[in-house]
């Protein structure tokens, strides 16, 4: 709580209170070291509190993440899977180890994530059941992340009324809820949240755009195109670049 600053002011106290649990030799506290471990990996991945270190955050993560335990910390298994996929140079064998062990546990992140790495073949090979699986059922549990790309998939295999329908329901999410609520519900990733809404706007304008599988509007079109660079201006620049290039 005093690392989140949830119920007082964030502040250094919780790397204090975590490093203390893990060295902690009393039984009693043996249950919340995983979740020390996950969350002090947490802060030296961010230098709060403490001296930024990658090599710390990892060995932490992997001591929280206790070989796939169940009952250990399944954020631990979910967040190494994001640390090895993300980091120079990537280690994507490790990554696909680590989401399908906190898929396995049953985190919702990851099981999109799998989908991802099934369909274009990273630290695995590629198998395009498999990732419609993942990314289908991870999209009906309220992955919006993996929705965006279920949205993406269906508008490049041509399958533009169903691409029309889902993404224009991702995309209003936001006339409903708000992204850290989703996050909080799913447990996902804001950063995450953004991308899939944002990708799903940027497809439905684009069928707007053009006319695909919805009657052409490019008054709406606009509105959809600025919701997506309002949501993710990254993904809305890289999807942009593609449309120049006419990839999509």
């Amino acid at each position: 709580m005093h690392y989140d600053g949830l119920g007082t002011t964030a502040n250094a106290k919780g790397v204090e209170f975590m490093m203390k649990i893990l060295d902690s030799p009393c039984p009693k506290t043996r249950h919340l070291k995983f979740a020390a471990a996950f969350n002090l990996g947490r802060a030296y991945y961010e230098g709060k509190g403490v001296k930024q270190s990658d090599a710390d955050a990892e060995r932490l993560w992997l001591f929280a993440a206790d070989n796939g335990n169940p009952k250990a910390s399944v954020k631990a298994q979910s967040i190494l899977g994001l640390y090895y996929s993300t980091k120079e140079p990537k280690e994507l064998e490790k990554a696909f180890h680590w989401h399908s062990e906190a898929c396995g546990n049953g985190n919702l992140e990851s099981q999109g994530a799998l989908g991802l790495m099934y369909l274009y073949g990273q630290g695995t090979r590629q198998d395009t059941a498999a990732a419609l699986q993942c990314l289908r059922e991870a999209a009906g549990r309220g992955n919006v992340y993996a929705q965006g790309h279920l949205v993406e998939y269906y508008y490049k295999m041509k399958f533009f009324t169903k691409c029309v329908t889902f993404s224009k329901r991702i995309a209003d999410y936001d006339e409903v809820y708000d992204i850290p609520m989703i996050a909080q519900v799913t447990d996902c990733l804001p950063e995450f949240i953004s991308r899939g809404m944002a990708m799903a706007s940027f497809y439905y304008a684009r069928c707007l755009q053009l006319g695909l599988g919805i009657t052409k509007d490019e008054a709406t079109a606009r509105h959809y195109y600025s919701k997506a660079c309002h949501l993710n201006p990254v993904l809305a620049e890289e999807l942009h670049c593609l449309v120049i290039r006419q990839r999509i």
